[in-house]
């Protein structure tokens, strides 16, 4: 199995490379690769900040890649649960952070807006210091 950074991810999500990005579909179609929790979390920022991606668009490409056959996600339980807190407004990171606290009490944050949405999404334990 081979890891992959993120730039492989983006360019195969992205195809604005042509040969970079048929590099990438072959290595993400055609072999057992490993995507660190870190490497979807850098992908998350490029996408959003450079290629404009709403987060519909980080919700489908994410869905996208956790169901290409050949692909095992670090931590796959913690990345749905932050996809579906994306889809629900939440910014990727601040849902990732939050589904891997999940074995704490609750996230403590200075962001109201970060405790507004844990409150409304189903009671998620996100509160202010």
């Amino acid at each position: 199995m081979l890891a992959v950074d993120t730039n492989i991810v983006v360019r195969y999500l992205t195809d604005d490379d042509p040969v970079q990005s048929a590099r990438a579909r072959q290595v993400l179609d055609g072999q057992a690769v490993f995507l660190a929790t870190t490497v979807l979390l850098e992908t998350a920022w490029v996408l959003r900040r450079f290629y404009k991606y709403t987060a519909a668009d980080l919700v489908k490409a994410f869905r996208l890649l956790g169901g290409l056959a050949d692909v095992s996600l670090e931590e796959p339980h913690e990345v749905y649960q932050a996809v579906g807190w994306v889809e629900a407004g939440m910014d990727f990171a601040d849902a990732l952070h939050l589904a891997k606290a999940g074995h704490c009490e609750a996230m403590l944050t200075f962001d109201e807006d970060f405790v507004r949405l844990g409150k409304r999404l189903a009671g998620a334990p996100v509160r202010g210091p």
